[in-house]
């Protein structure tokens, strides 16, 4: 069986312009230590920060209420089963 292989994959926007990229293990191992140095991990305050921000992210919300929406109804199906 032959295994999958991971390439570099860009992330566009809506109007086509690159905003991040997926990079096999490999690749990554080898900008991590730079990463690392040059973007901070973000502290309490800023998760706390990007929390409050999400109350108010339309798309945030609706992510949100279609998941609780998906797990209401598995819930629903795992612990009261129909007979």
């Amino acid at each position: 069986m032959a295994m999958p292989i991971l390439k570099r994959q860009f992330i566009t926007d809506a109007a086509g312009n690159p905003v991040g990229v997926i990079l096999p293990l490999e690749e990554f191992a080898l900008v991590e230590g730079t990463l690392r140095q040059h973007l901070p991990a973000p502290g309490t305050a800023d998760k706390l920060a990007q929390m409050e921000q999400a109350a108010n992210d339309a798309l945030f919300l609706t992510d949100l209420r279609e998941a609780m929406s998906a797990f209401a109804r598995i819930d629903a199906q795992w612990w009261e089963p129909t007979q």
